[in-house]
């Protein structure tokens, strides 16, 4: 093993170690930074050379099959990583910077699925979740920004579906995130001509109960995931919005009608993920009180049943009505309020 290939699983080692979500290698005019993401804090890890970066940059991009000699435009590739016995699978992208490329690596534990009881602060939250992943039928938002924790609990509300009754459940991701068995996994492909679009024509054919799928990106993704929910499917996905109601608007401006999104939308969820505090000891968990489980947990607003009806009249055909629900805000001043977070989550992702 020469220097750059220890050099690099060094780093990978040093990640997982730290539960990292992701690696940063950032090219600067003179050197170039490394920093993890520990709980969605960027932590700066070491400077190193220019050539050193270069010569790391090329190894990984080689090892997940991306053009070496490509530096003008994005790339993404896969690769996977044992540590410990754990198969965790990589993430890479890369962008073209005035300083050359930056690479972010996405480390993606493969072993481990939460229950839905594990992964929400409040323990009402899985309750709803249970409740609405037993729909066999409509499609279902899970909203919110990268890293906070979207697919994590869309496999564990696809497991719950599964642990319920045998179902066929059929994913379309890019890349798949999570190999998991039990599901029938697709990745999209661009070279092999498979891509959203084509992937979720196959996928109507092969007799799916649930359809997952990674990410609604654009128009014509929306309108096959409405389409097969109108069809008789229950279709999960994610999106980038900043709340529930915002996806509902951001189906409008995909050019979704809104009497389909009417007919078709059974639940919207936005989650951010918080740092959790003891509220025995009053003190960050570094060492896990017995009492807490996980030291990052989840804080969810959920939009379903009769508040969403609310909200899809109000939106759709302007009559005014009291809609009340448990929005991010009200649910991040609860958990400070209870002393089950920090002031920084609470900062953090609070309204401004």
């Amino acid at each position: 093993m020469n220097e750059i290939e220890q050099k690099s699983l060094l780093l990978l080692v040093k990640a997982a170690k730290r539960k990292a979500s992701d690696i940063h290698i950032v090219p600067n005019r003179k050197n170039a930074s490394i920093y993890f993401r520990v709980h969605q804090n960027l932590q700066l890890i070491e400077e190193v050379s220019k050539s050193m970066y270069e010569k790391l940059v090329s190894h990984f991009k080689f090892s997940a099959s991306m053009d070496i000699g490509e530096k003008r435009k994005p790339q993404s590739g896969s690769m996977e990583f044992t540590f410990h016995s754990e198969l965790i699978s990589l993430r890479l992208s890369t962008i073209p910077t005035p300083f050359q490329e930056s690479l972010v690596i996405r480390l993606l534990p493969q072993n481990e699925t939460l229950a839905l009881e594990q992964l929400p602060l409040f323990y009402n939250d899985s309750v709803l979740l249970k409740q609405l992943i037993q729909k066999r039928n409509g499609l279902i938002i899970i909203t919110g920004p990268t890293g906070s924790g979207k697919t994590t609990t869309l496999y564990s509300m696809l497991m719950a579906a599964k642990q319920s009754e045998p179902l066929h459940i059929v994913t379309l991701e890019d890349p798949i995130e999570k190999r998991t068995e039990g599901f029938i996994q697709m990745e999209i492909n661009d070279k092999a001509g498979i891509t959203y679009n084509e992937g979720l024509k196959a996928i109507l054919r092969h007799d799916p109960d649930i359809i997952m799928v990674g990410e609604i990106r654009d128009s014509s993704t929306a309108q096959l995931a409405i389409r097969s929910a109108m069809t008789g499917h229950l279709v999960l996905t994610t999106m980038h919005t900043k709340d529930t109601v915002s996806a509902i608007y951001r189906l409008l401006e995909l050019n979704i009608p809104s009497h389909d999104i009417e007919q078709t939308l059974v639940g919207v969820i936005a989650q951010r993920l918080v740092e959790r505090e003891c509220p025995f000891c009053k003190e960050k968990c570094q060492l896990f009180c017995e009492k807490v489980n996980r030291k990052i947990t989840a804080i969810y607003e959920m939009l379903l049943s009769a508040e969403l009806e609310k909200v899809k009249k109000s939106i759709f055909h302007m009559k005014p009505s009291s809609v009340s629900f448990r929005t991010l805000q009200k649910q991040l001043i609860k958990a400070y309020a209870l002393g089950f977070i920090t002031k920084h989550s609470l900062e953090r992702w609070g309204e401004k």
